[in-house]
């Protein structure tokens, strides 16, 4: 029997065969290598969005204006009576809110500045040991702009008494760049009723660069000047007097400004009320003092009327009286019940108009 011729692939594999097996082998059994990228839900919080144009920003509060028509005549009209009320009224009412809206302010903002202290401050200029000056500072500039003066639409960097430092760095933008940025937004939006740009205005405070140090008293005024801007009689819109609802901010524009409108309408109440207050001690006061000779009781009806706090050395500077002749008034004037004392004490002692 003849054998067989043996062959080389009886001994070797072939490697052309070897090639063709690995192409045919299927994926599933190639365990060694790693699967194909596969989607996966992605969990990672969003990046930074751009921020909407200029175009956009109008639009939602033009939007947010529309939603809160009917609030916004309401709130509008309570202002108007108030402005009509100050119109035909002693300019000392004037200063009399501007005290008492800084004072409510200097809460919201966290300086806690006392209408006691507050007095003291911007009648004599006097603070007491554990008084911050800087603060004290800053609610008397927020006095001055809420009793008159230009408006911050005017000139900005001057209404908020600001310059850059004279070491500016070359990368931080001047504050008249920041300012003029936000100007001209608020330009842009007169077609919006002055209280929806003034809640604007405060809204978007801190996105043009505006904010120093935390303080939020200058937004405030700005907005409150802006709001009445239109008026005759009121310089200004109350927004903190019987809480700072206006100034809470959170939500979108429409429920911003619905916030806004609702503050404003309870401040402009309250605004009002002093003033019926005010107005009826007056009278009372008038007819009580008709028997006293001499200027000072009346002037220093006059000075009660428009300081929330007087006290001794307060009336004698704004009187130009002798001490003698004001604490004898202010004896007389508390005996008969018109004015009470406040603080209890035997020294400092204040009195405020008692309604």
């Amino acid at each position: 029997m003849k054998p067989q011729a043996s062959t080389l692939h009886d001994d070797f594999d072939d490697p052309l065969a070897r090639v063709e097996e690995v192409e045919e082998t299927s994926e599933d059994d190639l365990w060694f290598l790693p699967s194909p990228n596969e989607e996966e839900p992605d969990n990672l919080p969003p990046g930074p969005r751009a921020d909407p144009g200029e175009t956009a920003v109008l639009d939602y509060w033009r939007a947010a204006e529309a939603c809160n028509a009917a609030r916004l005549a309401r709130v509008a009209g309570r202002l108007g009576a108030l402005d009509e009320r100050l119109k035909r009224g002693p300019q000392g009412w004037r200063h009399r809110l501007a005290l008492i809206e800084a004072a409510d302010l200097s809460w919201f903002a966290g300086d806690r500045i006392g209408p006691d202290r507050l007095a003291l401050w911007v009648s004599l200029r006097l603070s007491g040991v554990q008084d911050d000056t800087a603060e004290l500072v800053r609610v008397g500039w927020a006095v001055r702009r809420l009793t008159g003066g230009p408006g911050p639409e005017v000139n900005l960097s001057a209404f908020l008494d600001r310059r850059d430092p004279e070491n500016l760095g070359d990368e931080a933008e001047p504050f008249s760049d920041r300012a003029g940025g936000w100007l001209d937004l608020m330009e842009q939006a007169t077609d919006l009723h002055s209280i929806t740009r003034a809640c604007m205005g405060f809204n978007i405070w801190s996105l043009a660069g505006l904010t120093q140090h935390g303080d939020r008293i200058e937004a405030a005024v700005t907005a409150a000047r802006i709001a009445a801007s239109e008026g005759k009689g009121a310089v200004f819109a109350p927004l903190s007097m019987g809480g700072a609802r206006a100034l809470r901010a959170g939500g979108p524009p429409a429920d911003r400004l619905a916030r806004w409108l609702e503050g404003t309408e309870t401040a402009c109440l309250t605004a009002m009320r002093h003033l019926d207050d005010i107005e009826a001690w007056s009278v009372r006061a008038e007819a009580a003092m008709t028997p006293l000779s001499g200027k000072t009781p009346r002037v220093l009806r006059a000075v009660l009327a428009e300081w929330p706090l007087i006290s001794a050395p307060m009336a004698e500077t704004m009187t130009n009286a002798s001490r003698t002749a004001v604490q004898r008034n202010l004896t007389w004037m508390e005996r008969r019940g018109l004015i009470c004392e406040v603080t209890g004490q035997g020294r400092y002692r204040m009195w405020r108009a008692a309604n």
